[in-house]
């Protein structure tokens, strides 16, 4: 199957049962209509071409969000040269793959931290268990994503991930894996805490001032750390919840939903600070503040790539079997990675799915198709984050449910890029408890909806999704867009059969110029043109 062929699936999809009756009952509704759209516009193209961002009251704008990517948004993705080839076998490969991996694992970096790629030639791999990368500067590469390209085949039974990019493993031997323990990430270095000291740092800023800059210095690593109050809580409704009758509610509690923001410090003058890309949440004194702390993580590895690769999970034929393989490729404690031409197959939760410390990762080109297992949630999730300054550009999904997902307390920011979900049996959009900062840009949702809404006793208390989630030059069955207390959403540009919500609308039904914020935000950034 060639790349076009990919993007050009058969897009007509059955829905059974009940999630047929109400995507159906969603779609014939009547629009309820937002209220009117805003008389000015917060971001435009002036007479040069360049952006222009008004602030609000405030001084919030609309952040940048082209520090999202590998290498910090606009890298080049690295050719990391072959070191080791693996050719199908005719029993199961997986130990015969992750020896490979393990022999390029111990060799020394280069000067760019690659050590080298493992080559998997064209064919068929059986793998009954999880192929593991546990060191930097490893790639794992085949020779084509199609039918007849290099495909790893998901075999046996049981819930797993088929290949897991993670530094808590440690090979042993030839047979023997164990977890080895680790410590919380981004440990605080200690004697290096400054509280911010601005009454109110805005949405989009960079700079803001600390009480005291001693012992810091421009390439610093540092959290930006913002709390979740009790007040904050209060304020947004977050310890009211309703209760859903016959399930367990929880209201939020104060320091369960802190942000940490992970950041390097470009610039310092005097006790101010400039960080290398912005905030997607206000830190408010009102709220409890903010402070910063260098920290350390050296577990974390870096210079991984996951290329070229088809995977497919067996299942049993039944079309809601769930005792199979579970997730395509996880990216845990992983910085400066990449997930590029990939196709997965069958996996009944997610094709390629980034964990809470993923940071600076770029997924491109990547293609989740007609996963197995039963449309209810937490199941098809096929590109879901939970990371940091990620890109996920050029994907596919074929009949998942949320195709392009935002887990909770994520602290951007995020983008997807020229997405596409076809047949789609639920909604995109952050799914719960405050993410932050997620620019959807050109995303196409056929089949259901994007949505940034108070999700309210959904689940066991979902509450507010997401803030500062920007919908651009998007579309869908129907958009919901609402505005949290304490924070803002937009749609610009998107269009819909029906829209709902009172957040900052402009341009419905109607794209904008530039075509891609991302795009045109990187470009101004570095300063060239960027495709």
């Amino acid at each position: 199957m060639t790349h076009n062929t990919v993007f050009s699936i058969n897009r007509v999809g059955v829905v059974l049962g009940l999630v047929a009756l109400l995507a159906i009952a969603s779609a014939c509704a009547p629009a309820k209509a937002p209220d009117v759209e805003a008389d000015r516009r917060l971001i435009y193209l002036d007479d040069s071409g360049k952006l222009v961002y008004v602030p609000d009251e405030r001084g919030n704008i609309i952040p940048d969000f082209s520090n999202a990517g590998y290498g910090g948004g606009g890298a080049p993705i690295p050719q990391v040269p072959v070191k080791a080839v693996v050719e199908p076998g005719t029993d199961d490969d997986g130990e015969r793959i992750q020896a490979a991996i393990d022999r390029v694992s111990r060799m020394k970096p280069d000067a760019n931290g690659h050590r080298g790629a493992v080559l998997l030639r064209k064919g068929a791999y059986q793998i009954a268990g999880t192929i593991r990368i546990s060191a930097d500067g490893v790639v794992l590469r085949g020779e084509g994503r199609e039918r007849d390209g290099t495909v790893l085949k998901a075999t046996g039974t049981g819930r797993r991930t088929l290949i897991e990019v993670n530094p808590v493993f440690r090979r042993l031997d030839e047979h023997r894996t164990v977890r080895v323990s680790r410590a919380e990430a981004w440990r605080e270095v200690p004697g290096t805490r400054r509280a911010i000291t601005d009454a109110y740092v805005p949405v989009g800023a960079r700079t803001f001032r600390v009480e005291s800059t001693r012992g810091l210095a421009a390439g610093d690593r540092i959290i930006v750390h913002r709390p979740s109050t009790g007040a904050w809580i209060s304020a947004i409704g977050m310890d009211r919840i309703p209760p859903r009758p016959g399930r367990e509610t929880r209201q939020w509690q104060a320091g369960k939903y802190d942000l940490r923001f992970d950041r390097v410090i470009a610039h310092i003058r005097d006790t101010e600070i400039t960080i290398d890309a912005p905030l997607v949440n206000a830190i408010e004194q009102e709220f409890g503040g903010g402070w910063i702390y260098k920290y350390a993580f050296p577990e974390r590895i870096a210079q991984v790539g996951i290329e070229n690769l088809r995977a497919e999970s067996h299942f049993n034929g039944r079309p809601d079997d769930e005792d199979h393989a579970w997730n395509f490729i996880f990216l845990s404690a992983v910085e400066n990675a990449w997930v590029r031409k990939v196709t997965g197959v069958h996996f009944a939760y997610s094709c390629v799915y980034v964990g809470r410390h993923g940071k600076w990762i770029t997924v491109e080109d990547a293609a989740c198709l007609d996963p197995v297992s039963r449309i209810i949630s937490p199941r098809r999730y096929p590109f879901a984050l939970r990371g940091q300054l990620t890109l996920v550009r050029r994907a596919l999904s074929h009949h998942g449910r949320h195709d392009f997902v935002m887990h909770s307390r994520v602290p951007g920011p995020n983008v997807f890029l020229n997405c596409r979900a076809h047949g789609a049996h639920s909604d995109s959009g952050p799914h719960h408890r405050w993410a932050t900062g997620t620019l959807y840009d050109n995303v196409q949702v056929q089949g259901d909806a994007l949505n940034v809404r108070n999700r309210g006793n959904m689940g066991t208390g979902h509450g507010w999704a997401g803030a500062q989630m920007m919908f651009w030059n998007s579309s869908a069955n129907s958009i919901t867009c609402e505005k949290p207390p304490t924070a803002q959403n937009w749609a610009i540009g998107s269009s819909a059969q029906s829209y709902r919500g009172d957040c900052y609308w402009y341009s419905r039904g109607r794209p904008v110029a530039p075509r891609s914020l991302y795009l045109k935000q990187l470009e101004e950034r570095l300063g060239r043109g960027n495709r």
